[in-house]
């Protein structure tokens, strides 16, 4: 089925979006792999003074110490949950770019299991950040969700002569997105 010219663009900006965190993630998995058999604290150390950061301020202090309990078996498994992740987004990406219903459902549900963590972090400690990552995230599984609903609609109204669903509900054409 066709799907309507502003859906398409909808969804590979969203998938635009995934792949972009896919790719920063993976960079950040051969960052971890980049340390191995150093000493990792110096090299925390290192990217706080690169950055320009106060090593005494809590977050480059807690980050200098969280470097120091790394080992190299930690590393690598840190390095294969990202590689994980990316190849996820990268998944996900190319199902949004291609319009693929399994790559919209896979976005709505990553998205929503983002939500409940998302959530709790802002009401824990709320910052703009953390509103804007939620309002993003809302943001992309409602779109995500809508296209996913309003093509099925136009689906059921393309199969069905009579223009009724297997609940009895009408569909009306959700979205603007063709019926045919």
């Amino acid at each position: 089925m066709s799907i309507h010219r502003s859906a398409a663009t909808g969804l590979r900006t969203v998938a635009t979006f995934e792949a972009l965190k896919g790719f920063l993630v993976m960079a950040a998995g051969v960052g971890l792999l980049s340390v191995l058999h150093q000493d990792v604290q110096q090299a925390a150390e290192s990217v706080v003074r690169r950055l320009h950061l106060d090593p005494a301020r809590y977050y480059p202090r807690a980050f200098i110490e969280a470097a120091t309990a790394l080992t190299d078996t930690h590393l690598w498994l840190l390095a294969c949950a990202a590689f994980a992740y990316a190849i996820a987004r990268g998944v996900e990406a190319y199902g949004l770019w291609r319009a693929r219903a399994w790559g919209e459902w896979l976005a709505i549900l990553s998205g929503a299991l983002y939500l409940p963590i998302e959530i709790y972090a802002l009401v824990n400690r709320p910052t703009a950040l953390k509103a804007a990552l939620l309002l993003v995230t809302v943001g992309i599984v409602a779109y995500v969700g809508y296209v996913r609903l309003a093509r099925r609609c136009a689906s059921r109204l393309s199969r069905s002569s009579s223009a009724r669903l297997s609940n009895g509900d009408r569909c009306t054409n959700v979205g603007g997105l063709p019926q045919g």
